[in-house]
């Protein structure tokens, strides 16, 4: 089922904040994230930030499952996610079939750190230079 954009709008906290350019992780977690055929392809659970640079490496996107039932959880490299000011979004370019083929994380694990293995795996599938070594 794809979700229209008006309706992601509304789903959206009316309270937005122009005029600053950092953001709460709070605020960042359920946002949704759309594609480039602005299709809903789930939102932002949470963010695995680096404890000592405060680097953002990756995002987790929460994707299907109904009422947290099913969800599949996907980390997506950070810098693959661009905000889009005026529909209150993240975009990704991935099609809906990319999504369903990337890297996936069991829901109970996402808040914890995964292998260096698994972190290249993740990045090598969208391409992304490996945020630790930036």
């Amino acid at each position: 089922m794809t979700e229209s954009l008006c309706q992601i709008t509304t789903d959206i906290d009316a309270a937005v904040d122009h005029a600053h350019a950092l953001i709460s992780s709070a605020r960042v977690e359920g946002t949704p994230v759309v594609n480039a055929r602005n299709e809903k392809l789930g939102t932002v659970h949470s963010l695995m930030i680096h404890k000592h640079t405060g680097q953002v490496a990756y995002a987790i996107l929460s994707f299907g499952g109904f009422l947290g039932i099913g969800a599949q959880v996907h980390p997506i490299p950070w810098e693959k996610l661009s905000y889009d000011p005026g529909l209150h979004v993240y975009r990704v370019e991935l099609t809906r079939m990319q999504l369903e083929g990337a890297p996936t994380l069991h829901l109970d694990d996402a808040d914890r750190p995964t292998a260096r293995s698994d972190d290249e795996r993740m990045y090598d599938y969208y391409g992304a230079p490996h945020y630790w070594a930036t």
